[in-house]
């Protein structure tokens, strides 16, 4: 009966950290983008993921509609994928929630202070209000800590399943 969980671990195909990462990413961004449309639906932040994505460059009628909003957030989650490859890439062996957080802040001053001029339909950062500042700030602290709490989870548990698997011989 012991070495049912060594058996099973034998059995199931081993997906790589990177898969895992990539999946992590889009996850993330679907979740965290979902939850800001949520956000700026119920007025707790003026911009949503459609707000960037579609109405800075169509000012159509179908742009503030919820199908916009729904594509937006898969767009976001497919962004997110290189997101995810940075935070691998970069700090995969980091562990802990503060890479988590200052990788989250770090995109968010990205996105409102370097990115905002090329979305003309986003007010520049002074102009947002401050619970924009708070929601979305907030939002971007909760990604981050996501995917760099589960990449790194993910990076440590593959590694110390190798090494468990190389020990085992040596005894």
């Amino acid at each position: 009966m012991a070495d049912k969980p060594k058996q099973q671990r034998q059995q199931e195909p081993q997906q790589s950290v990177l898969g895992k990462a990539l999946v992590t990413g889009f996850t993330a961004g679907i979740l965290w983008s979902g939850l800001g449309a949520i956000a700026y639906y119920f007025h707790f932040s003026e911009v949503s993921a459609a707000s960037f994505i579609f109405r800075s460059f169509w000012q159509t009628d179908w742009t503030g509609t919820w199908l916009a909003e729904v594509l937006a957030i898969l767009f976001v989650g497919l962004l997110s994928l290189g997101s995810a490859l940075l935070y691998y890439f970069t700090l995969k062996n980091k562990n802990g929630i503060w890479p988590g957080v200052f990788f989250g802040l770090a995109l968010w001053s990205i996105v409102y202070f370097v990115l905002t001029p090329l979305f003309p339909a986003i007010p520049s950062f002074l102009e947002l209000n401050s619970d924009t500042w708070v929601t979305t700030g907030c939002l971007f602290i909760l990604y981050g800590v996501f995917i760099g709490y589960s990449i790194s989870y993910e990076y440590r548990e593959f590694n110390e399943t190798a090494n468990s698997y190389s020990n085992e011989g040596r005894v």
